[in-house]
């Protein structure tokens, strides 16, 4: 039986690291300092597999918004939560003024009891005018650790609240015109090296057939630097609107994926109403093919339905060390 346990680190009055014994997992940079045209916001990076292998990419010069994995949305109601310029139709990407943020309010819940950790913040995204648009409940969890098999389980939950005083509209480049760019919603970036790289999804989908499609996971293997190889598989919540999920995920020229729910299609929330998505990822620091990946999916729905059921959910014991 392994001797390790989750600690969660405060780092200065900016971030959190989560670490499994002494491998820090990942780090959870809750305040950002970056240019306005970087649309700052909260961001994973760097995450590691069990193995020490870093799965993400941080400020690549191709897309310097890319920050590990984060929240997104290049198109709200005409503001930029992603980063960067703004496609606008016939013109491509534009820098317009309309960068927004997404600030942290305050924590609610920092604790772990060693075998599950859990971070819930109050966040607020604002627009380039300071208008306070969305109230956010963000948690961030890690739901089980399997240190013999090389795997654990993040899950990421966005509760989003309108605050504004109109609908907002969720859209996206594809959207607007430009072909297969329906990215936004959750975002994961990934190392150079992970170029070239191998997707599968449910029902049979593989290499570039995944990309818009529908599926209720999806699976990317990639190769490190080092020559170890490790796969991520993100899953989509059967609570999410428009489950299963679109997947926007490019192999090349770069690596990245983002279960996009308004890929093709506009999604609105209401004045005063409240949308909440929900997804899972497994890292494992393996190559994994699709009758694994299926029942890693399987399991991670098991502990989903699990946490959803428990009412009131476990309090953990330990805050930050």
């Amino acid at each position: 039986m392994t001797s390790e346990r989750l600690r969660l680190v405060g780092a200065g009055d900016d971030c959190i690291e989560v670490f499994w014994g002494r491998l820090p997992l990942f780090t959870y940079v809750y305040r950002v300092t970056a240019p306005r045209s970087e649309s700052p916001k909260p961001y994973l990076h760097p995450v590691r597999t069990l193995s020490g292998d870093v799965i993400t990419a941080f400020r690549p010069e191709d897309h310097v918004w890319h920050k590990g994995v984060q929240m997104t949305a290049p198109n709200l109601s005409g503001q930029n939560f992603w980063g960067g310029g703004t496609y606008v139709h016939g013109s491509g990407y534009v820098d317009l003024p309309n960068n927004g943020t997404m600030e942290h309010v305050e924590w609610e819940e920092v604790e772990t009891d060693g075998t599950a950790a859990r971070l819930v913040e109050r966040i607020t995204w604002r627009t380039a005018a300071d208008e306070v648009w969305i109230d956010e409940r963000r948690i961030i969890e890690v739901l089980r650790v399997d240190a013999p098999a090389g795997v654990y389980q993040l899950s990421f939950t966005s509760q989003l609240r309108n605050v504004a005083s109109h609908d907002l509209v969720f859209a996206s480049p594809a959207i607007e015109g430009r072909p297969e760019a329906g990215y936004g919603g959750l975002f994961w970036r990934g190392p150079d090296s992970f170029v070239g790289g191998r997707t599968i999804a449910a029902g049979g989908l593989a290499g570039a057939d995944v990309m818009g499609s529908r599926a209720h996971w999806l699976a990317f293997t990639g190769r490190h630097d080092s020559g170890g190889v490790s796969t991520l598989i993100f899953i989509d919540d059967r609570t999410n609107p428009r489950y299963p999920t679109e997947w926007f995920v490019r192999t090349s020229p770069i690596a990245c994926v983002s279960p996009a729910f308004a890929f093709s299609e506009r999604l609105t929330l209401p004045a005063a109403d409240e949308l909440t998505f929900r997804h899972a990822l497994v890292v494992v620091a393996d190559d994994v093919g699709r009758a694994d990946a299926e029942r890693l999916v399987a399991a991670a729905q098991a502990d989903a339905t699990a946490d959803a059921v428990s009412s009131p959910a476990p309090k953990l014991r330990a805050s930050l060390s």
